[in-house]
């Protein structure tokens, strides 16, 4: 078995395509990287800003996903935050206000954090429009999926970069709606990453129920492959097929967590 596994994951190496190589041979910009596409016929807006792309839902008042580059030289800025959310000017139909939130219960949970715009003071404003703010638990907001949003400023550090996408799963609906929006509060939530080691893309996901609790990042991780079974988006797809393969099936542990 041991020896099935070495050839294995030899074969995937040999299959997979360099990053240079990738960008090279499909003129693949930064922007289409990252960027996912929803397979399903749900609502689904796309909107560029300055610091991410959204996929807005109308129905559920949430993204579908929330889409970025993020560098070495972005985890640097110095643009303070505030605490003020905002509505989205760019949004066709209804969305969520501070109103749905009040007394709630939920916290205003960013999907694309604060802390990695801070790079620009037009980033950091939209990083509050209520497209990319979801109803979280507060002590997961705080906590374990804090903890993975400063694990990917690290990994932007080490890599140089790093592509995110990530948003809510509604699931089951088990907790309803908030507010006079009725905006939906979800099952839980994702985020995939990907990045370029030696010359090869290595991918990653994460999945974490809307609920309290604190555990080690690892008993969240899947492959980007569960998430997308999960979710229904592909993701990375105008990466080279042979190449997506490989790093959406298999999460080498040691790169991600050495």
């Amino acid at each position: 078995m041991h020896q099935l596994i070495i050839l294995f994951v030899a074969v995937a190496s040999l299959l997979q395509v360099s990053c240079a190589q990738t960008k090279k041979t499909e003129a693949i910009t930064t922007a289409s990287i990252e960027t996912p596409r929803v397979i399903d016929d749900r609502e689904n807006q796309v909107i560029v800003h300055k610091g991410y792309t959204v996929s807005y839902n109308k129905d559920t008042r949430l993204p579908n996903w929330v889409a970025y580059e993020l560098t070495d030289v972005e985890v640097n800025g110095t643009c303070k935050r505030n605490n003020r959310f905002y509505p989205d000017p760019d949004v066709k139909g209804r969305q969520a206000d501070n109103d749905d939130y009040r007394n709630s219960g939920w916290d205003k949970g960013h999907i694309a954090p604060a802390g990695d715009m801070k790079w620009d003071g037009q980033a950091m404003l939209e990083s509050c429009y209520f497209t990319n703010i979801c109803p979280q638990n507060h002590n997961l907001n705080g906590g374990d999926w804090r903890s993975l949003e400063e694990k990917c400023r690290d990994y932007a550090r080490r890599f140089g970069n790093v592509y995110i996408a990530a948003g809510p799963v509604v699931g089951e609906n088990k907790n309803g709606t908030i507010g006079h929006n009725k905006v939906v509060v979800p099952d839980g939530f994702y985020k995939v990453l990907l990045v370029c080691k030696d010359g090869k893309y290595e991918g990653i996901g994460f999945y974490f129920e809307n609920v309290a609790g604190h555990k080690p990042l690892t008993v969240y991780v899947k492959t980007i492959d569960e998430i997308e079974a999960l979710t229904n988006i592909d993701f990375f797809y105008s990466l080279p097929d042979k190449s997506e393969k490989v790093f959406e099936s298999i999460v080498n542990l040691e790169i991600w967590f050495n």
